[in-house]
């Protein structure tokens, strides 16, 4: 009988919640908190020895570089030292000659000079590039208006400012949220103004935890980066046979 009734006390034991109190002669134990490291930041984009040439003459070569979620990434150099260039193979829009690149999530990207159609208006554009995406036209044209560009403006692309038009291009980079931006020189023909509120943007982003590259010739700015990239034009050599 002392026997089937300690087995009848180890099957309740077994059934019971790990939260059910502890058997008699036991201290209990207080839960303690999880000591786990927290997870690094992943790595959105990574580009390794990359070369890049044109006519047998290079722009790119050996460039590699790491842009982190949460973090503003600035590329600088001189004209001709291929930021340009870099960031439309990162966008996927040229192939390069060597190397890899890698991005770990959806892009926006926003080039220098605008690609927008001169017959169509800034909310025209909105509704071409939201299509087939739940939500992302009323996000589009609140993006104009926090831009300075009436959502409802029925003037055409080819009427607008330079500034005016960068905004928009800016705008058509931002919609879906895109963890990884990429932007090449986005404040170019914008009033002080703008230019100070891309910045406090730019921080915004990063502080959601996206990753923002942004290619920029203006040395005063890097200190808004927290990491700097500069690119040097390769030595001028004979052609590359």
């Amino acid at each position: 009988m002392r026997v089937a009734k300690t087995l009848n006390q180890l099957r309740s034991r077994s059934t019971t919640s790990q939260s059910s109190v502890c058997p008699e002669g036991y201290p209990e134990i207080a839960a303690q908190p999880s000591t786990a490291p927290a997870a690094p930041p992943a790595a959105l984009l990574t580009v390794t020895g990359l070369g890049k040439s044109y006519r047998r003459r290079p722009v790119l070569r050996d460039v590699s570089l790491q842009a982190w979620a949460g973090q503003v990434l600035a590329i600088t150099g001189e004209n001709g030292s291929g930021k340009t260039t870099l960031l439309r193979i990162c966008a996927g829009l040229e192939a390069a000659d060597a190397g890899t690149v890698r991005r770990g999530a959806a892009a926006g990207y926003c080039p220098q000079q605008p690609a927008l159609f001169d017959l169509l208006t800034p909310a025209e554009h909105i509704g071409l590039f939201a299509a087939g995406r739940d939500g992302a036209a009323a996000e589009g044209r609140d993006l104009l208006d926090s831009l300075g560009l009436p959502p409802a403006g029925r003037e055409l692309v080819r009427d607008l400012s330079g500034g005016a038009r960068q905004k928009l291009s800016l705008a058509l980079a931002l919609i879906g949220q895109p963890p990884l931006l990429l932007l090449d020189e986005p404040y170019q023909g914008f009033d002080h103004g703008s230019y100070l509120d891309f910045w406090q943007r730019a921080r915004s982003w990063r502080d959601e935890g996206r990753a923002v590259v942004v290619v920029t010739h203006l040395l005063t700015e890097l200190d808004r980066a927290d990491q700097v990239i500069e690119l040097r034009a390769p030595a001028r050599g004979p052609a590359l046979a």
